[in-house]
C-alpha cells in the first residue's frame, strides 16, 4: 500500500514570519500537534507543539516571536508514492508519530502520521514503529 492511499491531503501549513502564537492557536483550534511551514510554495520546516514550548516559551521567547525562530528546520518527509511500510520503519527510526507527505518535484500534498497507519493501513507496521518510537531519544531529544 503507498502513502497517498492513506495521508490526510490538503494539510494547512503556516508562513516562518507568522508568529508562534499564531501557530498555537491554529493547533488549539484545529487539535494539531505539528503544522508544516511554507514558503514560495516548498517546505522548509515544521512547527511542533513541543517547540513552541521548549525553543519559544522555555527559551524565554514571547507569542509574538517568528515562527523562523522556533521551527525545525531538518524536515523528515516522504513521498506519496513510498511503501507504508517503509515510511512505518522512518517514523520508528526518527522517533517520530507524523511527516509531511510531499511529490516528486518536493510540493507538500499531504500528512501521514502513526495513526493513519494504525487505522487505514498495517497495524504491525504501525505497532513496529510505535515500539521504536516509545525509546528513549530522537530528534526533541
Amino acid at each position: 500500500m503507498q502513502v497517498s492511499e492513506l495521508m490526510s491531503r490538503e494539510p494547512v501549513t503556516v508562513s516562518p514570519d507568522q508568529t508562534i502564537g499564531d501557530a498555537a492557536s491554529l493547533m488549539a483550534r484545529s487539535n494539531f500537534g505539528f503544522l508544516p511551514v511554507g514558503e514560495n510554495d516548498q517546505l522548509i520546516g515544521m512547527i511542533t507543539d513541543r517547540d513552541i514550548a521548549l525553543r519559544g516559551a522555555g527559551a524565554g521567547k514571547g507569542p509574538e516571536t517568528p515562527i523562523r525562530e522556533a521551527m525545525t528546520q531538518d524536515v523528515c518527509y516522504c513521498f506519496e508514492d513510498e511503501e507504508v511500510e517503509s515510511v512505518a520503519r522512518n517514523l520508528g527510526g526518527q522517533k517520530i508519530r507524523r511527516i509531511p507527505v510531499v511529490s516528486r518535484d518536493k510540493r507538500l500534498v499531504g500528512v501521514v502520521s502513526l495513526g493513519d497507519i494504525a487505522v487505514r493501513g498495517n497495524d504491525h507496521d504501525a505497532g513496529a514503529a510505535l515500539e521504536q518510537i516509545a525509546q528513549p531519544g530522537g530528534i526533541h531529544a
